[in-house]
């Protein structure tokens, strides 16, 4: 059930199949009410696994609609897969999949020097993030309330639960609160602080928006550096016509506004003037663009997870804006707080401290390879570039390939799943 308060500020909520055991026979959790802020990935996640155990879910998401495209996105090692496949969307997340295939590392002039395999790019299987997230949105929609266009506007606990009030809406009360609100997320800042305490910033930036297919790539891609930036030209769908760019850059922490477009654009405009390879005509599509994405590469470390009544899941508890495996770690940390919750019977005291402990050093894994994004994709110098390349050609060849694939599902695999109620 999905409500837009643009369209119904009263917020009429229509009753949840939840709210009756009866139609639920897992019903472990039926007595409880989870508010989870955010519908990207995380929070349709943790509403797949909830209903599953019969629990009451209302997910609040300030965009106006379910967010389309995004990144593409990928699961690697059998972890991600005992999750994706409990969950039930193992192959439906294939049916939809990218089918990407290598990447090329280029010269100036287009030659290419190595040969990235899809597997380290593009792990066991990828899919937009878009694509994955209305997925889960449909499997969910019927069984959990979705409010767009509001957001959270203060939170206050009580013996008895979590007093919410709305941006929008009428206020409300609900057992437990998820911020799963992302890298940015207000429900963090709301409880456990500022942004700036847990925010740390990886001394580089990133940037996407859609291009022309100049180049007629076909789910291939090519990366071209120069010291401190680099620029991907991606086509991951197949379409003809239709290609993506990501520029990354090294820099000193900046000062923008993050609703400002035209000021970011100008920034990119600046920091790529005079690169070589595809940028000027990258540059210019730039211009024109109207889904630009524009980022610091930046982790976020909390102390903790959970205070109170209120936990965060994913991006919001334990993010990298990219090569942190961020996707896969709020797939699995959704899944392993639900399961928790359900083996404590919904006593949340005990099911966050069990979620806290097997989730954090998971995560913290995941963030490690994160750290190396912004040096991978821009190195600093030409000696680094050259260094990165020779690396990568022999960690690409036939004989290392097994070994490469261990060394990407490491992390990944990192966790030692329970057993949590079918």
């Amino acid at each position: 059930m999905t409500t837009n308060p643009a369209q119904n500020p009263a917020q009429n909520v229509a009753k949840n199949p939840a709210e009756h055991p009866a139609s639920n026979p897992a019903g472990k959790l039926a007595h409880l009410h989870v508010l989870v802020s955010g519908a990207s990935v995380a929070g349709p996640a943790l509403a797949l696994n909830l209903i599953r155990y019969g629990a009451r879910v209302t997910v609040v998401e300030k965009a106006p609609d379910l967010r389309p495209g995004g990144f593409a996105v990928d699961f690697r090692g059998h972890v991600h897969r005992t999750v994706l496949t409990a969950m039930g969307i193992w192959d439906e997340i294939h049916a939809h999949q990218t089918h990407m295939g290598r990447q090329s590392v280029v010269d100036a002039d287009g030659t290419p020097r190595v040969d990235l395999p899809a597997e380290m790019m593009s792990g066991d299987v990828e899919i937009f993030r878009g694509e994955l997230a209305r997925i889960m949105y449909e499997r969910t929609k019927d069984r959990a309330e979705y409010v767009f266009g509001d957001s959270i506007a203060t939170l206050t606990e009580t013996p008895e639960g979590v007093d919410v009030a709305f941006e929008r809406g009428a206020p409300r009360r609900f057992d437990l609160v998820v911020g799963a609100d992302g890298l940015h997320s207000l429900t963090r800042r709301l409880v456990f602080g500022e942004e700036s305490r847990h925010l740390r910033f990886l001394d580089h930036y990133v940037a996407a928006f859609g291009i022309p297919n100049d180049l007629g790539l076909d789910r291939t891609g090519r990366l071209y550096s120069e010291p401190g930036r680099a620029l991907v030209v991606g086509n991951y769908d197949g379409d003809p016509d239709r290609a993506g760019a990501l520029l990354v850059f090294r820099s000193e922490k900046l000062e923008f506004d993050r609703r400002d477009v035209a000021a970011q654009k100008r920034i990119l405009a600046e920091r790529f003037a005079g690169m070589g390879w595809e940028t000027p005509g990258v540059l210019k599509a730039l211009e024109r663009a109207d889904d630009l994405y524009f980022d610091a590469i930046a982790q976020i470390h909390v102390e903790r997870l959970t205070q109170g009544r209120v936990v965060l899941l994913g991006d919001a508890g334990y993010g990298a804006t990219m090569g942190g495996m961020g996707t896969g770690v709020a797939i699995v940390g959704a899944y392993v707080l639900a399961g928790e919750l359900a083996l404590a019977g919904g006593d949340h005291r005990t099911a966050f401290a069990e979620y806290e402990t097997r989730v954090r050093d998971f995560a913290k894994g995941c963030q490690k390879i994160s750290g190396n994004a912004g040096p991978f994709f821009a190195p600093p110098t030409e000696r680094r570039i050259r260094s990165r390349d020779r690396a990568y050609r022999l960690l690409s060849s036939r004989l290392l390939a097994g070994f490469f694939k261990k060394l990407t599902e490491k992390a990944a695999t990192g966790i030692k799943l329970r057993e949590y109620p079918a």
